[in-house]
């Protein structure tokens, strides 16, 4: 489902999903699931597959499809310690433009638990560094701890705070706190992504409906805590909002 959202939209609950995925399987999330794999033969064969694969691909892909225009690279060229990336979520593929931003630096994409139900693809998007994010409270421990060492590893986590995917919306929508929650506590930077459309041009607009894309890294955001950690988790919550809202 790609539509063009329109000003009714708004109407709707933010963070709803509209697209409803086939989930014939189950997962288990439980202690024993490994939400960042960094094993040996588990990371030669994703690296493998993302970088021999997938990363060549998806570059033609999305020039082809979207001719997506990427910029703001130098504000995350110095990006030494863990962080939380995170942008608004607008189209099925947009994971593998903020893969493609980061180019060699490692990232790692919290999804929701359903993509892990749906056979051969929760294996493929497992090995391109895909984390689901369990929908049962007793489980949310362990992908808690899992996060919480990824980025004391110095690894960066994207995440998704409008929680839903609205193709081709062009507004951000309200943030849910857990990736500011992460960062609050882990003492991360985070680094704001902003997915926007910007209308076909040349003879593209001649065969071409839908709108191109450009993707935008903004200057990583380092929040000084304060005593009150609530207050902390929403005051960043609010400045990263405002300065994604600001670049849309």
């Amino acid at each position: 489902m790609e539509k063009y959202f329109t000003e009714e939209s708004d109407n709707l609950e933010q963070n709803e999903d509209v697209i409803h995925l086939w989930e014939p399987l189950e997962v288990k999330l439980d202690s024993n699931y490994k939400y960042i794999n960094d094993g040996k033969i588990f990371s030669f064969f994703s690296n493998l597959l993302y970088y021999g694969v997938a990363f060549p691909v998806l570059t033609v892909l999305n020039k082809i499809v979207y001719d997506l225009k990427i910029e703001g690279k130098e504000n995350i060229k110095n990006l030494k310690t863990g962080a939380i990336s995170v942008s608004n979520h607008v189209l099925i593929l947009d994971c593998s433009m903020i893969g493609l931003a980061f180019g060699l630096k490692k990232v790692y994409f919290t999804t929701r638990e359903g993509s892990f139900k749906i056979p051969f693809v929760r294996k493929l998007i497992k090995l391109l560094r895909a984390v689901p994010i369990p929908t049962k409270l007793k489980d949310e421990e362990y992908f808690i701890k899992g996060v919480n060492k990824a980025l004391q590893d110095g690894k960066v986590i994207h995440f998704y705070p409008e929680k839903a995917l609205w193709p081709y919306y062009e507004k951000v929508r309200n943030f849910k706190n857990g990736a500011f929650n992460f960062a609050i506590k882990n003492d991360v930077p985070v680094v704001p992504i902003v997915i926007k459309f910007r209308n076909p041009k040349g003879i593209r607009k001649f065969f071409k409906k839908k709108k191109d894309v450009t993707l935008k890294i903004l200057e990583p955001i380092k929040f000084e805590v304060k005593d009150n950690k609530k207050e902390s988790i929403e005051d960043l919550k609010n400045q990263v909002f405002n300065i994604m809202q600001d670049n849309i």
